[in-house]
């Protein structure tokens, strides 16, 4: 019941408010008054003495107010009355749904106890709170007194027994992946399928197992650990899209694009601080005397490049990751970012730059990256990093010789410099080859590609560590145009020890055999 508010007025208003009603009274009573008022010899007006018709009007105001208050008072009384009986039927009500729920909740305790004792633990617990959850809310709803809670307890009954099955899980085979992670699964197959053996793969899970596993939900049980590791890898190996993960691996094609990019992001994370990272000072040393005896250089630390990786048009800055050399090669406009990467002997990346548009030179990529910055800091004392004629001739930073009419000494010199170099471009065609998405345009958002690309260096690595050999057929031909920068002698110093080093190499019979 709704009650509207009541104003309050003063007498005098009371009389500013009247006023007009008393002036459009009957004319023949005003004739009546003065009539009378003339008989008894009155000389007023003809009318009531003013004071005595106020008093009156006075009187009959105070006597209406009088009425409303009473009638206020008894709606207000009647209010009250109303309201008492519906708060003691809503009383009522939730008394008895609460009675019901209680009664629900014994049953179903009951019952949970029976499954607990068939061995249904895990599921019968998750069901059973899913189920409480559920009728605990139907009873505990006002408004509605149809709630059948016995046609609820039955449901979650059902839930509780998990015979129901969960409509929102779509069935996928994934009789594929079972076959792989069956046990008595070739080692040959398995290898080709994931480009390392089943044990390095053991390897890689256990050490992601903390990030990357998930707990089970009342909703659906989570993807293993081994699941979510080989849909990333074989998505890395292959190249292929996300429909045909789908479709191996028995899961959904956005859950498929989620999944790769937390696994990468969890390599990146748990598995790049240790497999790789630049060498301490005992490792140093041991790279320099490798690559001193395939070369007859001392100082040798690592062997440097930079290669591009197609990527589709982005829709901001096209002209910064337009690849002139490539679309000339292919015939066929092409788009990249590069990858900087320093190799040892072995191949197993020690430093990488990762996501410059591919329109920058070499030397620019290499001004840009964390190793330029170390070697600005004295990072790379008495450490010789070479790279190809696409990079400057630095303190730190070996070179061939490019300019015309060459010496045998020179001639030399870029022999055993070229040897060195070669490691760093065999290292990346096997990962390229390793790593198929390398070589095609992916669908990998532009920002997210680094991650993932950083991804399959860290792999890269954990292979060549293992000594994980690669098939014959998976061989890339590797394409980088080199691009001799403008300025390519940042140091007259760095020019000194190159010639002394020619030098020293040729009167020592380790100067090549170009000349012989």
């Amino acid at each position: 019941m709704d009650i509207s508010s009541f104003t309050f007025h003063s007498p005098e208003d009371y009389y500013s408010i009247a006023s007009p009603w008393f002036e459009e009274l009957d004319p023949g009573f005003d004739q009546k008054l003065k009539k009378e008022d003339d008989s008894k010899g009155g000389g007023g007006n003809g009318y009531f003495n003013e004071e005595e018709l106020k008093k009156s009007g006075y009187g009959d105001i105070l006597a209406s107010l009088l009425l409303l208050e009473e009638e206020a008072k008894q709606e207000e009384a009647q209010w009250i009355t109303e309201s008492r009986h519906e708060k003691a039927l809503f009383e009522s009500n939730h008394k008895r749904k609460v009675q019901a729920m209680n009664e629900f909740y014994d049953h179903l305790q009951q019952h949970y106890s029976e499954v607990n004792h068939l061995g249904g633990l895990s599921t019968g617990k998750r069901s059973w709170k899913s189920a409480s959850a559920l009728v605990a809310t139907l009873a505990t709803a006002s408004g509605d007194d149809k709630v059948d809670l016995c046609d609820e307890m039955s449901k979650g009954m059902t839930m509780a027994t998990g015979q129901q099955k969960r409509l929102w899980v779509k069935d996928r085979s994934q009789d594929w992946w079972d076959r792989c992670n069956h046990q008595e699964f070739p080692e040959e197959e398995f290898r080709k399928a994931f480009r390392m053996s089943k044990s390095t793969f053991g390897l890689i899970c256990r050490e992601l197992e903390p990030v990357v596993m998930k707990k089970n939900t009342m909703l659906r049980d989570a993807i293993p650990v081994r699941q979510r590791v080989a849909a990333c890898i074989w998505r890395l190996a292959t190249g292929e899209p996300l429909r045909l993960v789908s479709k191996r691996f028995g899961l959904g094609i956005s859950t498929c694009h989620k999944l790769v990019l937390e696994v990468c992001s969890a390599i990146n994370t748990v598995l790049m601080p240790k497999f790789l990272q630049w060498p301490d000072e005992e490792k140093m040393k041991e790279i320099k005397e490798e690559f001193e005896l395939i070369s007859g250089v001392p100082n040798i630390g690592g062997s440097i490049h930079t290669t591009h990786v197609p990527i589709i048009a982005p829709k901001v800055n096209v002209a910064a990751y337009f690849n002139r050399r490539h679309t000339e090669r292919n015939q066929k406009t092409s788009y990249s970012i590069t990858v900087q990467g320093v190799v040892d002997r072995e191949g197993i990346f020690r430093d990488i730059c990762i996501g410059w548009p591919g329109s920058m030179p070499d030397d620019q990529v290499l001004e840009k990256s964390a190793l330029f910055q170390r070697a600005s800091k004295g990072g790379l004392k008495d450490v010789w990093i070479v790279g190809n004629s696409g990079y400057p001739l630095m303190d730190w930073l070996l070179v061939p010789y490019t300019h015309p009419n060459l010496t045998w000494a020179q001639h030399g010199f870029n022999e055993k410099i070229g040897e060195v170099q070669n490691v760093a471009k065999e290292a990346f065609a096997r990962l390229k080859g390793r790593w198929t998405c390398l070589q095609k345009r992916t669908e990998v958002k532009l920002q997210e590609l680094p991650m993932v690309l950083g991804a399959c260096c860290v792999l890269h690595n954990i292979c060549e560590m293992n000594n994980e050999e690669m098939d014959p057929e998976l061989q890339f031909e590797l394409f980088d145009d080199e691009m001799i920068p403008g300025n390519n002698l940042r140091s007259s110093n760095a020019v000194l020890a190159r010639d002394n080093i020619a030098h020293n190499l040729l009167h020592h019979g380790l100067g090549g055999t170009s000349f012989r």
